[in-house]
């Protein structure tokens, strides 16, 4: 290995594969009736960083208001991105009625905490350059 050579910490490395795959996720809550203080944000965050420990992704970056979280996730192309959402939005419903309980039943009620859908856009990612010949 060339001495001049720094491994890239951003771009996945496998036995047949090398990749740099980001998604942005943003997640609703059911009736998006606000239910989320900085408290329970902060929270949501610590869940679902864990969560995507899991998963070995990492949780680049994340944010949200009263009525909506954004996450962006770098993970490797073995993630499938619906398996990764199912996962963050179950075990961070569970999580937040279990420790915010009278908060939440104000704002949600019924057994869902999230919307069933989702945006999962991809960002990112290198320009394809012309490999033709003149």
């Amino acid at each position: 290995m060339s001495p001049r050579w720094e491994p890239n910490p951003n771009i996945h490395r496998g036995r047949t594969v090398v990749s740099t795959l980001h998604a942005h996720l943003v997640f609703t809550p059911k009736y998006r009736r606000g239910p989320f203080t900085d408290e329970i944000l902060t929270r949501c965050e610590e869940i679902m960083r864990a969560v995507c420990a899991d998963f070995e992704t990492e949780l680049v970056q994340f944010n949200g208001e009263r009525d909506h979280v954004h996450l962006l996730v770098h993970y490797p192309p073995k993630v499938a991105i619906s398996r990764l959402v199912g996962s963050l939005k179950g075990v961070s419903a569970r999580r937040l009625r279990q420790e915010f309980p009278g908060h939440i039943r104000k704002y949600l009620w019924g057994d869902h905490f999230w919307s069933p859908s989702y945006l999962a856009a991809s960002c990112g990612g290198a320009p394809l350059v012309s490999c033709t010949s003149s």
